[in-house]
């Protein structure tokens, strides 16, 4: 197969998935794997389809219905991986699920990952020597040897 390049704004014609970048670079969510992150961009995405039905609780929040079969067809996968992807997003607290019984499908609560990022973001800038020019020089002590 050979494809050909993007030209101009060409990329632009496409719909894409967004994931936060601060999925990758905030510490809370290092541990997470890059599928995990990758549904949780698919969750996101499936989050304005619900917005524009009108899917809200009583308490005014917006969940998404997106099953596990949707999960396995999405990133082609086994069930047993999308259980566990589901589970991943569920103990960082990403999402949370409310299981309704009688077979039907779990409500989806996509949660704001923006979540106290914004004082941690400020805090890593203040610490941050990222772009500063500095050279130290590297004090080295003798060795001290064992004792025992």
């Amino acid at each position: 197969m050979t494809l050909d390049y993007f030209y101009g704004q060409s990329g632009e014609l496409f719909s894409y998935f967004r994931i936060p970048k601060a999925l990758f670079q905030d510490s809370r969510f290092r541990q997470l794997s890059t599928d995990a992150r990758t549904l949780y961009g698919i969750l996101l995405d499936r989050m304005s389809l619900s917005v524009k039905n009108g899917w809200m609780d009583k308490q005014g929040r917006v969940y998404i219905i997106y099953t596990v079969r949707e999960v396995q067809e999405s990133l082609c996968c086994a069930e047993h991986k999308a259980v566990k992807l589901f589970r991943e997003l569920e103990q960082i607290d990403l999402i949370e699920r409310k299981r309704r019984g009688l077979g039907r499908p779990s409500l989806i609560y996509v949660k704001d990952f923006t979540t106290g990022l914004s004082k941690m973001h400020n805090l890593n800038c203040a610490n941050s020597n990222s772009g500063v020019d500095q050279s130290a020089v590297q004090e080295q002590t003798k060795p001290q040897a064992n004792k025992d």
